[in-house]
């Protein structure tokens, strides 16, 4: 069975560079065609003080190494077993070797050993073997900078701009160029650069970060990483973020609070496809598509002096913009079942029985906070056990001993006792609406009002529970109890 990988992995060995090392000429040149199929950079050397000063101007992530060299042998290269920001994969080979030999290159901290003459399927084998152990080692970094539960990607609802929304996302993921992704916050930006990641079919990792949350002084070492005593507190190398996600797609949110000397950083970074750790004089080439995202305007920032503008015009190579709630909430219909379906499995909690002023209340709400702010809501309403209709009279304001009655449409027909107490005339039922809807609308306030306790309820109104449960029924198979 052949080791060579597929396509998919050969995207995923792309993002790494391999040096050859041996005195053989004919070796170098075997061994460089076969690498050369999986590995954008592939060099060679014939002596450690050659393959030295290749390495003090180039990053390499696997080294395969001759022990048996003119002047330093492979065992005796200290620096690269000693490298401050990265040290590399070593696959040893030597045609004189000894059990001796052999312990000494694992101690060094050698991947393998192959004896020579190998077969060339032994090596590659080999090779496999060292670039799966790196990938997986990103991979799980990757994974612990991903501090957002992520559940999906899939972009909820119909209305006219959700649509155009999923239209320019399969539109631009199969692209490499940079996106700038600008919307209010809370609108789902995120889940919007998710989705441009998953469609692309690059294979490494999707690492976000947010600009805002990180220390200036701390960012630069946050993407770039940095090597050992780089600065105080540096106590271990770190890998940047930009190398975590090699093959993959680095997602910059709040990207206009990044501060201007940063901003150069990232443009040359852009421009050049190579970063430069903080205390090393290495460059180390990358293969990252960068999504930006901010809640501000770009262009104003620019226009103020706080944004660059070779930078805006850098990430503004392809542009989405995700529409406010208050502007789709067409999509309201299928967000509330959506969340409140989710919410209810991780809350372990039976699904609610909202009523129609209660779809209704969100329909007629502007939501400044956009999609975070729904989603909050529902699950502060579940948590409660407060539909949102009765959720909201308490934040406006309106008191327990105010909810004990039913206001109607009409001043003058309000009982007497509570005319004192009461008189806000634009509170009530609608003058179109039928005895019947009155009716329910009164039940499944007192209902609410006892939190649910249809007993209780029934006692308020002087009829007996059955009536009130014959009613709910009623009510249900006719489709006017809200979300289920």
């Amino acid at each position: 069975m052949s080791t060579y990988p597929d396509s998919k992995q050969t995207l995923l060995y792309q993002a790494f560079s391999v040096l050859v090392v041996d005195d053989e000429t004919g070796m170098q040149t075997i061994l460089k065609k076969a690498l050369a199929k999986w590995f954008s950079k592939v060099d060679s050397a014939g002596s450690v003080d050659e393959a030295e000063l290749l390495r003090a101007n180039h990053h390499y992530d696997l080294i395969i190494l001759d022990i048996n060299l003119p002047g330093r042998s492979g065992i005796e290269w200290e620096e690269v077993f000693n490298d401050d920001y990265h040290k590399p994969e070593v696959i040893f080979m030597t045609g004189y070797a000894d059990l001796e030999t052999a312990i000494s290159a694992l101690k060094l901290g050698a991947s393998d050993f192959i004896l020579k003459p190998f077969n060339l399927e032994q090596m590659m084998q080999a090779v496999k073997r060292c670039m799966d152990k790196c990938l997986s080692a990103r991979m799980q970094y990757a994974l612990k900078h991903d501090f957002e539960r992520h559940t999906t990607s899939e972009i909820i609802g119909q209305s006219q701009n959700t649509q155009a929304l999923k239209q320019l996302i399969m539109q631009f993921s199969p692209s490499r160029a940079s996106v700038l992704i600008e919307g209010e916050s809370g609108t789902g930006k995120e889940l919007v650069a998710r989705g441009i990641h998953e469609a692309s079919g690059r294979k490494g990792p999707f690492v976000p970060i947010n600009c805002g949350a990180i220390a200036p002084e701390l960012l630069e070492s946050e993407l770039f990483g940095h090597t050992s005593g780089a600065f105080t507190g540096a106590k271990k190398n770190r890998e940047g973020l930009f190398r975590v996600a090699n093959s993959g797609t680095l997602f910059l949110d709040e990207i206009g609070e990044m501060p201007l000397p940063m901003q150069a950083s990232l443009l040359r970074v852009l421009e050049q496809r190579t970063i430069r750790p903080v205390g090393s004089e290495k460059e180390v080439s990358i293969d990252v598509r960068v999504v930006a995202a901010t809640n501000r305007s770009l262009t104003d920032e620019v226009d103020k002096g706080r944004f660059r503008r070779d930078l805006y015009y850098r990430l503004n190579v392809l542009k989405i913009e995700v529409t406010p709630l208050r502007e789709r909430k067409d999509d309201l219909k299928d967000l509330v079942p959506f969340f409140t379906h989710r919410l209810c499995q991780e809350l372990g909690i039976p699904l609610p029985k909202w009523a129609h002023e209660d779809v209704a209340a969100m329909q007629d709400y502007d939501w400044p906070g956009n999609i975070r702010e729904l989603k909050n809501l529902i699950e502060r309403c579940l948590l409660l056990g407060k539909p949102p209709a009765h959720y909201w009279q308490e934040s406006n304001g309106i008191s327990d001993s105010d909810n004990n009655f039913v206001t109607v449409s009409h001043e003058d027909s309000e009982p007497k006792e509570q005319q004192g107490k009461h008189s806000d005339s634009k509170r009530g039922y609608p003058n179109a609406w039928t005895l019947r809807d009155v009716e329910r609308a009164h039940i499944e306030q007192l209902v609410n009002f006892h939190d649910g306790n249809k007993s209780a309820a029934a006692r308020d109104l002087g009829v007996a529970r059955k009536t009130l449960e014959r009613k709910f029924k009623d009510w249900e198979q006719e489709g006017l109890l809200g979300v289920k």
